[in-house]
């Protein structure tokens, strides 16, 4: 078993799952923690644990080691090698006093160890402390479900560029990937991708929809949808390696580019890769006034302005390998 997702959440009590082959075990830490009004929940074994937390996740566990069926540290393994359950704070309890069972859990993931036997207020102290971290990463994700939901509701209003982000992400995630980035550096791309345009929010949706030329001054009112979409994400601290994404992916490699008119290496790898599969996108992609152009069609227009000044040269001759690789 390798996964567990997908899990269901729902809100209410704090939920903390105890995990021991052991009833006597789970009872005494039931025993100490019911003062605190939790919803305590009993697993005896790992297999158990891994089933229960895919019916609904709790808000931390309290995990032993030594388990039939499956071990805690496999249980461990496996919730944090799981996007879905990663975040769950999980507390080894054992009897096992060797440092190597210690540092292999602590590789594993595990948040915290608690060495048998324990005193009550070291138990409790523990748990109070994992559950105030998993709270901010709950608020954290609220608001980070937030703006991509706003982005969302963006393309349900634009009609005419409605799935952009997403194929926009799926090309920088797929470019990333032929560059042989790191799985982090390929994470930021496809969120940053995600919300590159997350700024147009506070433009119009007249100007968005607009079928004949655009004015001079709806040109600047839809330029500053760059710097608008950084104000809208500049708060939240997971979203710092993608703010360039946001901000920059107008920027041209001469400089020429909007808003800061930066050049070269000055702009951030995530935000060149984006402006050329932005533009990809584009190419391909219908509007009302024309018909998208083929994958081999926008590989020649590349091919033809590598060196126009708009994109890092040597990058989109990957981007155009990688076109060509897929056609």
């Amino acid at each position: 078993m390798s996964s567990i997702s997908p899990i269901q959440t729902t809100t209410g009590r704090t939920k903390v799952l105890v995990v021991d082959d052991n009833p006597t075990n789970v009872e005494l830490i039931s025993v100490q923690l019911k003062p605190f009004n939790y919803e305590l929940r009993k697993a005896y074994d790992g297999e158990q644990a891994l089933e229960m937390v895919r019916q609904e996740a709790p808000d931390l566990i309290l995990l032993d080691l030594m388990m039939p069926r499956l071990s805690g540290y496999e249980v461990c393994r496996i919730l944090k090698n799981d996007p879905a359950t990663q975040l769950i704070p999980i507390i080894i309890v054992t009897a096992l006093k060797e440092l190597d069972d210690k540092l292999k859990a602590i590789e594993l993931g595990a948040d915290d160890f608690l060495m048998k036997p324990y005193n009550k207020l070291e138990l409790v102290t523990r748990v109070k402390s994992l559950l105030r971290v998993k709270l901010l990463y709950d608020a954290l994700d609220s608001c980070e479900s937030v703006v991509f939901t706003l982005a969302e509701a963006l393309e349900a209003k634009d009609v005419y560029t409605r799935g952009h982000s997403e194929r926009v992400s799926k090309y920088s995630v797929m470019l990333g990937e032929f560059l042989k980035l790191t799985g982090e550096e390929i994470k930021e791309l496809h969120r940053g991708s995600l919300l590159h345009d997350i700024g147009k929010v506070g433009i119009k949706e007249t100007i968005l929809n607009k079928e004949s030329k655009l004015t001079s001054e709806e040109i600047a009112h839809i330029r500053s949808h760059p710097a608008r979409g950084y104000e809208i994400c500049k708060g939240l601290k997971s979203f710092k390696n993608l703010l360039p994404i946001i901000r920059n992916h107008h920027e041209r490699w001469d400089g020429k580019g909007h808003p800061d008119g930066i050049a070269g290496l000055e702009i951030t790898l995530g935000a060149r890769i984006c402006s050329i599969t932005d533009a990809y996108d584009a190419m391909t992609s219908n509007r009302p006034y024309r018909k998208g152009i083929n994958p081999l069609q926008a590989a020649d227009i590349f091919e033809r302005e590598q060196m126009s000044g708009q994109w890092d040269p040597e990058l989109l001759v990957q981007f155009v390998k990688l076109i060509r690789s897929a056609t």
